[in-house]
């Protein structure tokens, strides 16, 4: 695929040697030996590092190239990491800031974060993003989950998501019931350790057992409580790696304690643990399991027992790749390994099971991914020719998101309307009544009289999932259906799709979970509502229209003529929806500066606050006089 700029974001200290820290730096090297740009962006306990992360990131502004390392994945320190901020409830501003700015300053084509749940440098990612953006969830436990009492805010902010993925079934099913949504599975992979081979049926010695102290702690008094029984006329001996310190908690007899060592990771790595022994034993409760941990013993060629957890029984194919025992259940645990001691066939019947895939497989699926989200941004390029032709037209001012009094909301009578957008120097008005298009097929009969081109459209309400506007249409469309029915009866009428405030969470409006399985269909998104209270939510759908690459609009939403015009668009003159549509690819947007609670006021006094009598002597009255002025 074409090279792409690839932020892979985790919420675990870089220095911490965390699972995902180690699926992370794996999957981004090999995208980066693959050609893409890719930078990791990673909590520090570096000062040093974080510092200068700041200052590169700062300096992005100026050159943002400069950030990457061709063929390598860099990594970008900033700052305080979950378990440092958790206790405050939010992200130190700094590393708020510095996301921020890496965002805004950087053209990514995807921004990939891991497990982001709030508050943490993923979900500060997510937050930020004007990318398109993958989330992977790697835990397959309840525990941090349950701890989200913002559901939420959680819920929005996983609603910025283009494509979820998870390494195992049991997470995407745990996932999916907390969060419902759409989870691809990428089985992981793991590196291949070199082993001596050694068949004990022939060579003979001892079973070599091996315990990796990185579950909860009771795993391993579960493990040492199951080797107080395990015969010790059978050939045995165990190594436990552990930086925790030899366990005295379980009392061995002497004769088990000679066959048993504890020894640490300085003195022994993992990778050459596993390289030398036959058995990895894992034995999980459930609320902290390492499935990562079996996977690297499969790789080595051991014969893994685990307690039996569905992401463990995952990991050995059901069961069939290695052998089981409920969790607790020390007895069985002893019988498993007294069967792989007593039966050496056994043993390398399973060793023998095909080892888990490499990482490089695992990130030809990630490139899919990428590939498949990339795939829903619009085509920029428009018809060339067409565009040509519009640069010999004029310029124009278009509003396009107003209301007349064929609205419940709004008194304004068409006549006004006109001609308060020929006396605000408009070209071109889209009238957009709720629910109704008889207040805009009665602007387009009447607008020659006075000068404004009028785009016949209709605010739709859908039944749950907010409005949508229909421009150029003939047809009135009734409320009450779906998104993707509405938008198909658009698209049926020859119409074009434009999504108004889609954001505003203070009004019905789609948000991302809504838009997304429409978004090859949107032909235009509002980017700024002057009567949106809250300047984020423009933001946000700016962002929405920049990531993918749709066509951006803008409208006055008038309700009152005196908010028309306070935005609008300087565009060339067109003449139907495909040169309306070409012409606002190139149109700038023009901000007049309004009062939000003046509009907002004046509506009120013209609706609610004016008795049913009264409204219709105004209506004559402006009427009349808007007659005269045409």
């Amino acid at each position: 695929m074409a090279p792409l700029t690839i932020a892979q974001v985790t919420p675990y200290t870089w220095e911490s040697g965390h699972d995902v820290n180690r699926f992370i730096a794996r999957t981004a090297g090999e995208l980066a030996a693959r050609g893409h740009r890719v930078l990791i962006v990673a909590p520090s306990d570096d000062g040093s590092a974080v510092r200068a992360a700041r200052a590169d990131v700062r300096a992005a502004r100026e050159n943002a190239d400069a950030l990457f390392a061709p063929g390598e994945a860099r990594v970008l320190a900033v700052g305080e990491a979950l378990a440092a901020t958790s206790r405050r409830g939010a992200l130190p501003i700094d590393v708020s800031r510095t996301v921020d700015e890496l965002t805004a300053h950087v053209a990514l084509d995807i921004c990939h974060v891991h497990d982001p749940f709030a508050p943490t440098v993923s979900s500060a990612a997510l937050r930020a993003s004007r990318s398109l953006n993958v989330g992977t969830f790697h835990l397959p436990t309840e525990g941090i989950l349950s701890t989200q009492v913002a559901r939420k805010l959680v819920e929005r902010i996983f609603g910025r998501l283009d494509a979820r993925t998870t390494p195992f079934q049991a997470t995407a099913a745990l996932m999916d019931r907390w969060f419902p949504g759409d989870y691809r599975v990428i089985a992981p992979g793991a590196m291949p350790i070199e082993r001596e081979a050694r068949d004990r049926s022939e060579a003979g010695g001892p079973l070599r057992i091996a315990f990796v102290d990185r579950e909860e702690r009771p795993a391993l008094r579960a493990f040492l409580r199951g080797l107080r029984e395990l015969p010790l006329e059978l050939d045995w001996e165990v190594t436990v790696l552990t930086d925790r310190g030899a366990s005295s908690s379980t009392p061995l007899r002497s004769a088990i304690r000679e066959r048993l060592r504890f020894v640490t990771p300085d003195e022994l790595p993992e990778t050459e643990l596993l390289a030398a022994s036959d058995v990895l034993v894992v034995a999980s409760d459930g609320s902290a399991p390492v499935p990562s941990l079996l996977l690297r013993g499969r790789a080595a060629g051991l014969v893994v027992v685990a307690s039996r957890l569905p992401v463990y029984e995952e990991v050995l194919d059901g069961g069939d790749a290695g052998l089981l025992f409920e969790p607790h259940d020390t007895e069985t645990l002893t019988a498993q390994l007294g069967r792989l001691a007593s039966d050496p066939a056994l043993l390398e019947r399973l060793r023998a099971f095909p080892k888990p895939r490499t990482p490089s497989a695992v990130v030809d699926e990630l490139e899919d991914v990428y590939a498949t989200v990339i795939g829903r941004r619009h085509d920029t390029t428009g018809d060339p020719e067409l565009a040509t032709r519009l640069r010999r037209r004029r310029l124009i001012d278009v509003d396009l998101h107003m209301h007349t009094d064929h609205s419940g909301d709004c008194a304004t009578p068409v006549e006004v309307l006109l001609d308060t957008a020929r006396r605000q120097g408009l070209g071109a008005i889209a009238v957009t009544d709720h629910n109704e298009l008889s207040g805009a097929l009665e602007a387009q009969e009447k607008a020659a009289e006075f000068g404004v081109k009028v785009i016949v459209g209709e605010e739709v309400m859908t039944a749950s999932q907010g409005e949508v506007i229909g421009l150029v249409l003939t047809e009135k469309i009734p409320r009450g259906m779906s998104l993707r029915e509405t938008v198909d009866e658009i698209k049926r009428q020859g119409g074009l799709v434009y999504v108004p405030h889609p954001f505003d969470r203070m009004h019905a409006v789609p948000d991302y979970e809504h838009l997304l399985p429409i978004v090859d269909d949107v032909d235009a998104n509002e980017i700024f509502n002057p009567r949106v209270a809250i300047g984020s939510f423009n933001e946000e759908a700016e962002s929405f229209a920049a990531k993918y690459r749709i066509v951006a609009g803008a409208g006055s939403d008038s309700h009152v003529a005196q908010g028309l015009g306070s935005v609008r668009i300087r565009m060339r003159d067109f003449d139907g929806p495909d040169e309306f549509l070409e012409s606002l690819r190139e149109a700038d947007i023009v901000r007049k500066p309004t009062s939000l609670l003046y509009v907002q006021a004046l509506k009120f006094l013209q609706t609610k606050a004016t008795p049913p009598g009264a409204r219709a002597a105004r209506k004559a009255r402006k009427v009349a006089k808007a007659t005269r002025k045409s």
